[in-house]
């Protein structure tokens, strides 16, 4: 268990760039020999990239609701007439 977090941590850096040159060099020649390591890191990197699309998804969803919360609510209607100024 503790070998594989350690590849699980080791593959992370080298995904976020946390990985000094050598050791990511190294990484890539071992991933160019092993099959399963490459499988391992493509797939690392996949659910990083569902991650954080379903982060900004969430945060597009959020942004959406506070915007129709400002310019629909007649509680920020002064709020609203303000921010409309700045672009005229």
């Amino acid at each position: 268990m503790r070998t594989s977090l350690n590849e699980i941590q080791h593959i992370e850096k080298h995904l976020l760039g946390d990985l000094p040159k050598e050791e990511s060099l190294l990484l890539q020649a071992k991933m160019a020999l092993d099959p399963d390591l490459n499988e391992k890191v493509t797939l690392q990197a996949e659910t990083y990239a569902v991650v954080r699309a379903y982060g900004r998804k969430k945060l597009r969803t959020e942004i959406d609701r506070v915007e129709k919360k400002l310019f629909e609510t007649s509680k920020y209607a002064g709020f609203r007439h303000r921010i409309l100024n700045l672009f005229r």
